[in-house]
């Protein structure tokens, strides 16, 4: 029995089973104050492991993290944007209550994880899913294994050339506009006062859009060469169209430099939507349990 946490900025996604097909309980607890909420997740874990003890722990958490298993502060949040959280080191908190192994990522490395193990990235070696919803964010999967060095890939603050006719300052709080800045979720709410779900499927807008993802989207097949792009987040819910237009711009922009059969020919099996759909974090959480 393993348990998952899927740790978000506005909720936790928690739950413990065995595998996607046996699951005993999920729940989900507000993102609160770092004392409320790790409270609520251990009572919950505490339940589990005396009925049936746990034999790992996955967290698949927001960042930035400290992911250097040789620092003592393996597993901390860094320059976090929630303040309250920054500092905190959840795997940390857990050890002190449960005798198994913790293994903490971000949470897109552990959606890419779970989209490698069980979801649009089987038989592939080399994988990145990209998220583009409040943030953007990208893990990779390189050789079979989640892509650190330094710290931990944060493709969604690259820098994009800005379209000459977008006025917008940008909405990152670090780098005004950068790829998350300009293309977010967030960014989107920003630059129309509202959300951006009331915007049309036909709004001219969504050609600025799409061109910032898809510039986004060569550098990443420029730089990491993946064998498939996973695209999801809450931007694509119900915006299928977004994908015709974001895989004809990434072939007008490499501009027939890659002669490759997956982006010349096959590109709609190459940029795809996740095959998990939702639960990609919290099940790439359960395979990072498994050690």
């Amino acid at each position: 029995m393993y348990g998952a946490i899927e740790a978000g900025g506005t909720k936790f996604i928690c739950l413990v089973g065995e595998s996607p097909q046996n699951i005993i309980e999920e729940i989900r607890i507000p993102t609160t104050s770092p004392s409320e909420t790790i409270s609520q997740i251990t009572q919950f874990f505490q339940k589990h492991n005396q009925a049936t003890s746990l034999n790992g722990i996955g967290i698949g958490c927001f960042g930035p993290l400290n992911l250097r298993e040789s620092s003592p502060d393996f597993g901390k949040l860094i320059s976090t944007p929630k303040l309250a959280w920054e500092g905190v080191n959840l795997r940390k908190e857990l050890l002190k209550h449960f005798n198994c192994s913790i293994s903490i990522d971000t949470d897109v490395n552990a959606a890419a994880i779970g989209e490698y193990k069980w979801g649009a990235g089987q038989g592939l070696q080399n994988i990145v899913y990209l998220t583009v919803g409040t943030g953007i964010g990208g893990g990779a999967i390189v050789n079979g294994r989640p892509l650190r060095g330094l710290m931990h890939p944060e493709m969604g603050h690259m820098f994009i050339p800005r379209s000459p006719d977008d006025a917008f300052e940008g909405n990152c709080p670090f780098h005004q506009a950068c790829l998350e800045g300009l293309a977010s979720g967030s960014a989107i709410n920003r630059r129309i006062q509202g959300e951006g779900v009331s915007i049309s499927d036909k709004d001219s807008f969504w050609e600025l859009e799409t061109q910032y993802l898809a510039l986004g989207i060569v550098n990443i097949i420029c730089i990491l060469s993946p064998e498939r792009i996973i695209l999801g987040g809450g931007v694509f819910e119900k915006r299928d169209f977004l994908f015709p237009m974001i895989r004809k711009k990434v072939q007008v922009l490499l501009n027939s430099y890659i002669q490759m059969k997956e982006i010349v020919e096959d590109i709609n099996q190459y940029i795809v939507s996740p095959a998990l759909g939702s639960q990609s974090g919290i099940l790439g959480a359960l395979a990072l349990a498994y050690g």
